[in-house]
């Protein structure tokens, strides 16, 4: 059905509801890129007006994309809890905007929510929120995961420690660990992005990893971050797999370019729940999206890019996960041009995902060749602190050297606990205590205090 909305003498109309999403999102280079972008900011006014006037209801009676055509169309229809969608079902976006905002959506509240809300309803009301509104309501929402230790708290923030290595040395990534970890980082993870998907090589790293978690007691989880038919077999091999990793689309022609589709992702769920490695709780699976992988991969179906990413989180939502983390100055700037685009981008994947109930962080980054700069970065990562992240990435020195590109790093992690009044885990909390790492005040320590863990070097 056609959408319109009136400006003076001006009669905006907008064919489909998929179309009045991509005109009412604010201006991003990636939907310039497809075509589907407003052309001037007077016609995405129009769009967003339009779309406040949206009833919820309409997201259940028209899909962005067909409904016979997409697996993940699929999944957000056949899923949809419509008990827990009667509290907002009577509202428009632009209702449930302020609803949101209201004292109503108290963390309770928006925990039962979750359910019953699509992830087009979640990207439609984003688009029509000021960034203070994407971090007042993100903070409001409460989602607490568990495998080894306890992610999510109220008062706390996590961080994966990130050792990535260009040639996957074990000595070289062992090293990053333990600087990681004399900095406080790792509660989330310790997460290693391979560089080359070989069995062998990940099953090399599991085990090392393993063994370093086990030497000291670490109550963490671990994860090489390989295809996830790779794990598969590393699993198949007898590796200590704790989560098991898989990059993932919003749309089922973007999911099977990452070469997955949802039975796969069922399938390996259920063989990381079987291993039943977790001690705190099972949450054995581990996501990372990104908006433009959809308009990338060729198979975003006009849908815009924020839309498409939101739709991801429905595929996450539906195994549980750990963690889910958004990678969003990843892919470039083709799809996110500079650091104004970056951080409206990370604040609405991390509004959306905690909406829609994922443990949702964020890489908070940026590519050498993107309009952007680690001062953007400082301003996103202290804004995500303030709307209660989840975790973020801890890097040495913030420069991958294997990936290329540019993140956060351990210090970054500390300024905003310090900053923020913020915590790790609490299972990680004691353990950093115990080791002298920190101080009943959480203020670090001297490395002579942990003489410990650098004997994996002596």
């Amino acid at each position: 059905m056609p959408y319109r909305h009136v400006i003076g003498p001006r009669t905006y109309t907008f064919p489909s509801l998929r179309e009045l999403l991509a005109k009412a999102t604010p201006l991003r280079s990636g939907d310039q890129l497809a075509g589907i972008a407003a052309a001037t900011a007077e016609e995405r006014v129009a769009a967003q007006m339009a779309l406040a006037d949206v009833p919820l209801s309409q997201f259940l009676t028209e899909a962005v994309i067909p409904y016979e055509a997409d697996e993940v169309t699929r999944l957000i229809m056949d899923t949809h809890d419509r008990a827990a969608f009667a509290a907002v079902r009577h509202l428009t976006v632009g209702d449930f905007r302020n609803w949101l905002l209201g004292e109503t959506a108290t963390p309770d509240a928006l925990a039962a929510l979750a359910p019953g809300l699509t992830p087009e309803m979640a990207a439609a009301v984003s688009k029509l929120m000021r960034v203070q509104d994407l971090i007042g309501v993100a903070r409001k929402c409460r989602v607490v995961t568990r495998f080894r230790n306890t992610v999510g708290l109220p008062g706390r923030f996590s961080t994966r420690l990130q050792p990535n290595h260009p040639t996957d040395d074990p000595k070289g990534i062992a090293a990053s660990i333990v600087d990681g970890l004399l900095y406080g980082s790792g509660d989330a993870c310790i997460g290693i992005n391979p560089a080359t998907d070989n069995v062998n090589a990940v099953v090399t790293l599991l085990e090392m990893t393993d063994a370093i978690r086990q030497q000291f007691a670490i109550p963490t989880q671990t994860c090489v971050l390989s295809h996830v038919t790779t794990t598969l077999e590393a699993i198949n091999r007898g590796a200590p797999v704790d989560l098991v990793f898989q990059s993932v689309g919003g749309t089922e022609a973007t999911n099977r370019s990452f070469g997955v589709d949802l039975a796969l992702l069922r399938e390996a769920h259920g063989a990381a729940r079987e291993l039943g490695r977790g001690t705190a709780g099972q949450n054995a699976m581990y996501f990372e999206t990104g908006q433009g992988s959809a308009l990338s991969a060729g198979a975003h179906h006009g849908v815009d890019q924020q839309t498409c990413e939101a739709r991801a989180y429905a595929v996450a939502r539906a195994f549980e996960p750990l963690l889910v983390n958004t990678v969003v100055g990843f892919i470039g700037p083709e799809y996110l041009y500079d650091g104004k685009q970056i951080i409206r981008a990370g604040l609405e994947d991390h509004f959306c995902g905690k909406l829609l109930g994922l443990p949702m962080g964020c890489d908070v980054c940026y590519t050498n060749h993107a309009e952007a700069d680690q001062d953007d970065m400082d301003n996103l990562l202290t804004l995500l602190g303030t709307a209660g992240c989840t975790y973020i990435m801890g890097i040495p020195g913030a420069d991958d050297i294997m990936l290329n590109y540019q993140s956060t790093s351990f210090h970054d992690a500390l300024y905003v606990r310090q900053l923020l009044g913020l915590r790790p885990a609490p299972e990680f909390e004691e353990w950093l205590l115990k080791m002298g790492i920190f101080d009943r005040d959480l203020r670090l320590q001297p490395a002579g205090a942990v003489k410990g863990l650098l004997a994996l070097f002596t």
